[in-house]
């Protein structure tokens, strides 16, 4: 049996074989982190196990690793998260004094799931990786309709009166119709601006098909996230897609610090403040400041916690003190989420 570590990077993973003796058994990999990132790494290694089992154990940085980790799993092979304290305490047992790379935090990874065999493994919920393939479809079409919006508005000189949201809707599409309808163009132009406004109301539609296909997935399955004020079903859906299973955060702290809406301490002149956390993932952080914004407008509460906040600290900093009591109650609404699907799943197994 071999162990791969992999510590896991933004645009690139670093990959490491340790035998069952704890000896390394190959050079390290470092692969990009791409569409052929899995088909490498299968192919390395097949020409290293040798038909032997494996075990990938991920460094927990769970937004980098998330896809790769899905991909090995339905490959059919086992993977464990291996937590970054445990992994820092076997690059202090093993590595040389003062060493730190990316070799050597994968070797770390590999020892500390040898020595830990009660690791959390990975599963895949089916639930939230269909809304996880929605919700990043959704984005990536978002962001070609937005581009071909903004262009429509430069070659027709709309950018004065109007936002890319109004040609998301059918009276501004008409207007634009319109438009160019009472326009002189030439042949081509006025061919370039009719394929692309044609192109918006096909996005457009695309986008309203994929979130009623979110509305009703998700409705099931949040219903307590969704009574937060600032919550629509897409942000739901990003929530449940990005976090998963709740419970891998142990309290709202921790999945503040993951967001980056927990504050960081700085003392100067034995003075106490607080800066803005600028990490973190940031498509959480978005739904975030969205619901934030939402709740400023439509919530008493939240108001009021703004008025009490904002002569010391400012609006910003008002602001992100709502986002950070914003963390408290979605980790409280998605952990009474959670429990109901477990309490579900218990449910169907009794009847069968």
């Amino acid at each position: 049996m071999v162990t791969v570590g992999i510590d896991p990077h933004k645009h690139v993973h670093v990959a490491v074989v340790i035998g069952a003796d704890g000896r390394r058994v190959s050079r390290p990999l470092t692969v990009k982190n791409d569409a052929a990132l899995i088909g490498v790494l299968l192919k390395w290694i097949r020409s290293i196990a040798d038909g032997t089992p494996v075990t990938w154990a991920i460094e927990d940085g769970r937004g980098f690793a998330r896809r790769l980790a899905d991909s090995l799993l339905l490959a059919g092979h086992k993977v464990v998260w291996v937590p970054t304290r445990l992994m820092a305490a076997h690059r202090k047992l093993h590595a040389a004094t003062g060493s730190k790379s990316d070799p050597v935090d994968a070797v770390a990874v590999a020892h500390a799931a040898i020595a830990t065999p009660g690791l959390d493994r990975h599963r895949i919920d089916e639930r939230v990786r269909e809304l996880r393939v929605l919700v990043d479809l959704r984005a990536d079409l978002v962001r070609r309709r937005t581009m071909v919006i903004n262009q429509v508005k430069a070659y027709t000189h709309l950018w004065l009166d109007h936002t890319p949201g109004d040609l998301t809707r059918q009276p501004g599409m008409t207007s634009l119709t319109t438009l160019l309808d009472t326009t002189e163009t030439s042949a081509h132009v006025r061919r370039v601006l009719v394929e692309m406004v044609t192109e918006i109301a096909e996005l457009n539609e695309r986008v309203r098909g994929l979130e009623a296909t979110i509305r009703e997935l998700v409705s099931p399955l949040a219903p307590a996230l969704l009574e937060i004020t600032g919550i629509s079903h897409v942000s739901a859906a990003v929530l449940l897609a990005e976090i998963g299973d709740i419970t891998r955060f142990t309290s709202s702290a921790k999945l503040a610090r993951y967001t980056g809406c927990a504050p960081i301490p700085v003392y100067s002149s034995d003075k106490e403040r607080h800066r803005l956390h600028r990490g973190g993932n940031r498509r959480l952080n978005s739904v975030l400041y969205t619901a934030a914004i939402v709740q400023k407008r439509f919530h008493p509460g939240a108001r009021a916690l703004l008025a009490r906040h904002e002569p010391p600290k400012g609006a910003r900093g008002a602001r992100r003190i709502l986002q950070r009591h914003l963390i408290d109650v979605i980790h409280r609404a998605m952990t009474r989420d959670r429990a109901s699907w477990q309490h579900h799943v218990t449910r169907h197994q009794l009847a069968a």
